[in-house]
């Protein structure tokens, strides 16, 4: 199978599972089910254009494979987690409100866009698997390194904040703990370094340079579009002063030893 016939094939199955789920949100008002089936879906895809032409490198396919049904399905059940335990995140619901009547349709593009995205997330893995040679050559092993560091940092990552949220003693402050006290979105960073497992695994391939285009594509969405920007906006809207202190003193995206606060902010507590 093609190329071109993987991406169309995956593209109306992805389409018809993100329109059955925007039916659902219309009626439960909980738009964050997009984000459980972008993780899942981006993982299936993964695992299907890894393994939809097994040839020489029978290996490399089966390793892809693996690491991306893994990052899937981690990815996805954090998010369903978070979404069962809550009304509605706070960006779409601040979304909802302020679009008004126009909610609906701006959330059936939305929902259709993940669809689309899947596919093209799925392209650097696809890249990495079907890279020329036989057996695991040291770029594999050199993948597979950043891919168990990347995952094992997110999970931490996750693990911190939720830990951090649970206890009663944190309500109405701002996590500063474990990595976050290096960088206000660590699991973010993460999530983009095991991009690169993509990158290294690929890098024999005549398409090397699809798997390095897709991590600059990640880095620039979720720093400047659809991650970091929304996920701030809400902070400031929900904790005011307290994360703009945080924001001078804490690196915003790559992990770094954070600045002192100013004198008159040091003894201040860091509310949410």
């Amino acid at each position: 199978m093609s190329l071109s016939e993987l991406m169309l094939s995956a593209w109306l199955v992805m389409a018809s599972v993100m329109l059955a789920l925007w039916f659902i949100q219309t009626r439960t008002l909980n738009a964050g089910t997009v984000d459980v089936a972008w993780a899942f879906g981006s993982g299936a895809v993964g695992i299907w254009f890894a393994l939809a032409s097994l040839g020489e490198s029978d290996a490399r396919q089966w390793l892809v494979a693996a690491m991306a049904g893994f990052w899937g399905m981690r990815l996805g059940v954090f998010l369903f987690k978070r979404v069962m335990s809550e009304t509605e995140d706070g960006r779409y619901r601040y979304l909802r409100e302020y679009l008004g009547n126009k909610a609906q349709p701006f959330h059936f593009a939305f929902f259709q866009m993940q669809a689309t995205w899947t596919l093209l997330f799925a392209l650097p893995m696809w890249v990495a698997a079907t890279a020329p040679g036989e057996g695991l050559a040291w770029t594999d092993y050199l993948g597979l390194a950043i891919y168990v560091a990347a995952m094992l940092g997110e999970r931490a990552a996750d693990t911190q904040l939720a830990a951090f949220r649970a206890d009663p003693a944190s309500k109405g402050k701002v996590c500063d703990l474990g990595l976050w006290r290096y960088s206000r979105h660590p699991n973010y960073f993460f999530e983009w370094l095991h991009w690169f497992a993509y990158v290294a695994i690929g890098a024999t391939s005549p398409y090397w340079w699809v798997a390095l285009t897709g991590s600059v594509v990640v880095y620039v969405f979720v720093v400047y579009i659809t991650g970091v920007p929304y996920t701030e906006q809400q902070s400031i809207r929900t904790r005011g002063d307290a994360y703009r202190t945080y924001q001078r003193t804490t690196s915003m995206f790559f992990p770094w030893p954070p600045k002192s606060a100013p004198a008159n902010e040091a003894e201040e507590p860091r509310l949410q």
